[in-house]
């Protein structure tokens, strides 16, 4: 999806830890590279649903993907398949991205402030790299 394209405008934020009011999806796009990274990215802002992340699940469908916020570090053990990491700065800059960090590993960026787990490949896809600026905008629903 070309960015350019999108009319929605980025959901609220939350002053408190920069999360986006509001319970449902964002979709995820790479201003720099005009690309979508997500359509359809849920959002884990409370602490117990950080916590949870993406367990239990068996995968991620294309253009899903989790955006975990404040977080700077994951840990994949007890999860069920690989993911694609990129960390967030404050103002929405990628400072590392990951590709392919298989299950029983953990991963850390100590500039990020959030983290989106996506399906592997989303990052190629997105052709996302650190340097990048990350938009978020309410996701259209289906």
């Amino acid at each position: 999806m070309d960015v350019s394209q999108t009319t929605d405008s980025m959901p609220r934020q939350d002053s408190s830890n920069g999360v986006p009011s509001g319970q449902g999806p964002v979709a995820i796009l790479n201003v720099t590279r005009n690309t979508q990274i997500a359509s359809r990215a849920e959002i884990a802002g409370s602490g117990m649903k950080r916590s949870k992340g993406l367990l239990g699940r068996k995968g991620l469908e294309r253009g899903e993907g989790m955006w975990i916020v404040p977080c700077e570090a994951v840990h994949t053990f007890f999860m069920q398949f690989a993911l694609d990491l990129i960390y967030l700065d404050k103002k929405n800059r990628i400072r590392k991205v990951r590709s392919n960090v298989s299950p029983w590993r953990v991963s850390a960026c100590l500039s990020a402030h959030s983290i989106i787990e996506l399906p592997v490949g989303a990052i190629r896809d997105s052709q996302s790299q650190a340097g990048d600026v990350v938009k978020f905008e309410s996701a259209k629903q289906i």
